[in-house]
């Protein structure tokens, strides 16, 4: 199963447009606009359509011309927005669309449909079991309850559901936006289902006056031990929380914060491929010189399609710097793409085909520098250094969920002297932790001494099986 979250974010986005908190002053300053939440499955399955769903699409080059279903959750506006339907009876020659929902929300369609337009509307209730007939082959969705009506007499809130997706090749998926704790029924419903992916909602943070039905991070992880316990969830369920919101600490707080609980969080475009658990994850690493570098662009050789991913960065003036760059670019065969970047987990969520990264001990640098570690004020570095931290818990998360192979180059600097400097120690163990952790969910290690390839065999606890 492939799934591409086209938004991750809650009604009003994040940032929200018109707020100057500190959740939404960072989350501005990154760049990162999460959309209304969103999510296509497998290229022809779409959840819920919001104002921004067709410029999030158009962002990350996909067209919706083969879209064969819609299921929208319900009929709130950043969930349901009809005049989509307008638009699209603008191009000719399109295929039927199916279009699935409760009742009200199939409801707001009505001004927006031209006669003998190739759509078909299906009303749903919880309980029901959808065939959704695709070119691919048949998609189940079944229909549950969600905990969005609070009693004010809200249709939309009270009609919301959630899905549960079985995709062509088996896997399962349970999409459960905007609702609060779920009911006991619902949770008993979901029993034995070990779900390959959960995307479940986190909207509201440290907020738990909110009186909504909606889940804040005192809520979520009581629903997710309900789930848990169910074995809804298991080990090997990727749990993901979106409809992201500013009541949520800045990111990288919050995505600390869910890593308690087994939940990450991904950026907006992020594609989720359950064939993840089949890619290959190898880890070189090596002293200077020690043919790391070569080794691990001689396993990439091997591979049709390879994105090379640099970390290292242009220093200017630096010539010495510009001949080791010089002698890499070189080497890399003409067909390879290269990025150079340090945004790592943008890179490798999105990855689609084997990545090359050379290399993290670059990237740990210059998330150091940029978390400004070496401050002489110890708060200061204090605060950098956890920030650093969470950085690294992210690396790892999305490593171990990448939907690509990769091919991961460090270096070993925990084998020589102490380094003389403060600095340098810092740099030495935060590296080796780094190394250390990434080795724990690659599927394979390699340690380069003098040229030559030693093969690590370990028994990999989170992996569940000796690596050899």
């Amino acid at each position: 199963m492939k799934v591409q979250l086209l938004g991750t974010g809650s009604a009003d986005g994040w940032p929200n447009p018109f707020c100057e908190c500190e959740s939404c002053s960072l989350q501005r300053k990154s760049g990162k606009a999460r959309a209304s939440s969103a999510a296509l499955i497998d290229d022809c399955v779409l959840i819920d359509w919001g104002p921004n769903l067709g410029h999030a699409a158009s962002r990350n080059r996909i067209s919706l011309k083969n879209i064969q279903h819609v299921f929208f959750t319900h009929g709130h506006p950043d969930h349901l927005a009809p005049d989509f339907l307008l638009w699209r009876s603008w191009i000719r020659d399109l295929k039927t669309l199916h279009i699935w929902g409760p009742p009200m929300a199939i409801a707001r369609f009505e001004h927006w449909v031209i006669d003998d337009a190739p759509v078909v509307f299906h009303v749903i209730a919880p309980g029901d079991e959808c065939i959704a007939r695709t070119t691919a082959g048949n998609v189940i969705v079944q229909v549950l309850e969600a905990a969005h009506g609070h009693g004010n007499g809200d249709v939309f809130a009270d009609e919301a559901v959630l899905f549960d997706i079985t995709s062509v090749d088996g896997d399962r998926l349970l999409y459960a936006s905007d609702t609060g704790p779920l009911k006991n029924y619902t949770v008993n419903d979901l029993a034995d289902r070990n779900f390959n992916v959960v995307l479940i909602e986190e909207t509201f943070g440290t907020r738990t006056d909110h009186g909504t039905g909606h889940l804040d991070l005192a809520s979520l992880p009581k629903t997710l031990d309900a789930l848990r316990e169910v074995r809804a969830i298991t080990d090997d369920t990727d749990v993901i929380a979106f409809h992201l919101s500013h009541h949520n600490p800045p990111e990288q707080q919050l995505a600390q914060e869910l890593s308690l609980h087994g939940v990450r969080i991904v950026d907006d475009g992020a594609v989720i491929d359950t064939r993840s658990s089949k890619t290959q994850r190898t880890l070189v690493i090596g002293g200077a010189r020690s043919g790391k570098s070569t080794y691990a662009e001689q396993l990439a050789a091997g591979f049709t399609e390879v994105t090379y991913v640099a970390t290292g960065g242009f220093r200017e003036g630096d010539e010495e710097w510009q001949s080791r760059v010089a002698l890499h670019r070189s080497r890399r065969p003409n067909n390879w793409n290269t990025i150079e970047t340090t945004d790592l987990i943008s890179v490798i969520s999105q990855g689609s085909h084997l990545l090359l990264i050379d290399c993290i001990s670059m990237w740990l640098t210059y998330a150091l520098d940029e978390a400004d570690a070496w401050n002489q004020d110890p708060d200061i570095a204090a605060t950098a250094v956890a920030n650093v931290e969470i950085r690294i818990d992210e690396l790892v998360s999305a490593v171990r969920h990448s939907p690509a192979d990769l091919i991961l180059v460090s270096n070993e600097v925990g084998q020589g002297v102490v380094p003389a400097t403060p600095s340098g120690r810092l740099y030495r163990d935060l590296l080796g932790i780094t190394n250390a952790r990434l080795a724990q969910v690659c599927t394979q290690s390699i340690f380069m001494v003098a040229g030559q390839a030693l093969e690590l065999s370990v028994v990999n606890p989170l992996l569940g099986k000796e690596m050899s």
